[in-house]
């Protein structure tokens, strides 16, 4: 089972359009820290699958019939954008799974195109792709979100945004089921008050020190860890992502 960060960027993604901060410069003098929309791809057993539409180039990415479905982790724009061009297609429908949203964006559900969109999942109620368990997890954001467990084998990866904390549920789950691999929102440093809407290191750690995955993967970063990251260090076992990383 492998999962490939396409994207690692929070919404506003690396540089930040106007930003002057050392970590846009950087991004803007070096193409290897620029950070796309949060996106990944898991491979497993011949089968791949896309975790959130937020791309704006899937159609040159991901030819008819390369991808045998779409998981979708909620439905903010950043996360859904390249969708609206996708569905134009012709001759080839897709399979599209995420939550109970129907506030989505309305505008997909309206006219989907060939976008075949499922019945909403439900947390904690395992589907199965042949020997692929995919558990979705409910998360804490502004809208109707859900995190991955997949299960392979022997091997257990988490996909985690966007979310800020997590439910008392999720972790007592990955805690019973030991995590190989914890892909988790990140998106500001450490904060002196709790953050709003999504994790900031503090959180990530404190998850990180719970759960006791294999190692835990940075994800959804904005510009402000970056910066701050350029002078700081993370914990051990804890990995910044990058665009392309493979986990």
């Amino acid at each position: 089972m492998r999962l490939t960060l396409l994207g690692t960027g929070d919404v506003r993604q690396l540089p930040v359009w106007g930003c002057e901060c050392i970590a846009c410069q950087r991004a803007r003098g070096d193409s290897a820290y620029r950070r796309l929309p949060c996106s990944a791809l898991l491979e497993v057993d011949g089968q791949r699958w896309l975790l959130d539409g937020g791309l704006t180039d899937l159609a040159e990415r991901f030819p008819p019939g390369s991808l045998n479905g779409i998981l979708l982790t909620h439905y903010h724009v950043d996360h859904v954008q390249g969708l609206f061009h996708l569905r134009w297609g012709l001759n080839h429908s897709i399979l599209v799974y995420g939550p109970d949203d129907q506030n989505g964006c309305a505008d997909l559900f309206k006219h989907p195109g060939i976008l075949a969109f499922q019945s909403p999942l439900q947390p904690f109620e395992p589907i199965q792709f042949g020997d692929l368990t995919v558990t979705p997890l409910p998360m804490i954001h502004s809208k109707p979100t859900l995190g991955y467990l997949f299960e392979y084998q022997n091997q257990r990866l988490a996909y985690l945004t966007d979310t800020v904390g997590l439910p008392d549920t999720v972790i007592e789950l990955l805690v019973a089921k030991p995590i190989d691999t914890l892909v988790i929102d990140c998106s500001r440093p450490p904060q002196p008050k709790p953050p709003r809407n999504h994790n900031d290191l503090n959180l990530v750690v404190e998850i990180h020190q719970q759960v006791k995955p294999g190692r835990t993967v940075l994800t959804h970063i904005g510009h402000e860890l970056d910066a701050w990251l350029m002078e700081n260090g993370v914990p051990e076992g804890v990995v910044v992502g990058k665009d392309s990383f493979t986990a």
